[in-house]
């Protein structure tokens, strides 16, 4: 993971650079966005003791989440495998392989592996140290 953190930010300061000043750094970008996949405006966390999680998450075939909600931003981007993600209104956004998540924050949503292979991600969390990134939500 340390490998692929620095393979990231070796990436983004190239986008944010002319290509002549890295030689042998090819920068593609993945997405960019000042929303996420429902809309919602991105809005970055204001505290005093940041935190950033990185996780790789698996998620089988036929599996799911389960309904929770971040009131961090996340990241993530899927390595292989797809997943769809609900939200409480029903609506739902497809990822796959190759595909940048920009999540939700504070909203109710449900990842499904509804394919034949396990749905692999990284996923980057910008919270606050002391403070959990996700929280299961009980529904009625």
């Amino acid at each position: 993971i340390v490998y692929f953190l620095t393979f990231l930010i070796l990436i983004c300061a190239a986008t944010n650079a002319s290509a002549a000043e890295y030689e042998g750094v090819v920068a593609a970008q993945i997405k960019k966005s000042t929303t996420a996949s429902n809309g919602q405006k991105l809005d970055y966390l204001k505290t005093d003791s940041a935190e950033v999680t990185v996780l790789m998450v698996e998620i089988p075939a036929g599996a799911e989440t389960g309904w929770h909600i971040h009131p961090v931003p996340v990241y993530g981007y899927m390595l292989s495998g797809a997943i769809t993600v609900e939200m409480e209104n029903k609506e739902t956004y497809d990822f796959r392989e190759g595909d940048a998540l920009l999540e939700v924050v504070n909203t109710p949503h449900n990842g499904k592996n509804m394919g034949s292979i396990p749905a692999k991600l990284v996923v980057f969390y910008t919270g606050e140290q002391g403070k959990p990134n996700t929280v299961k939500v009980i529904r009625k």
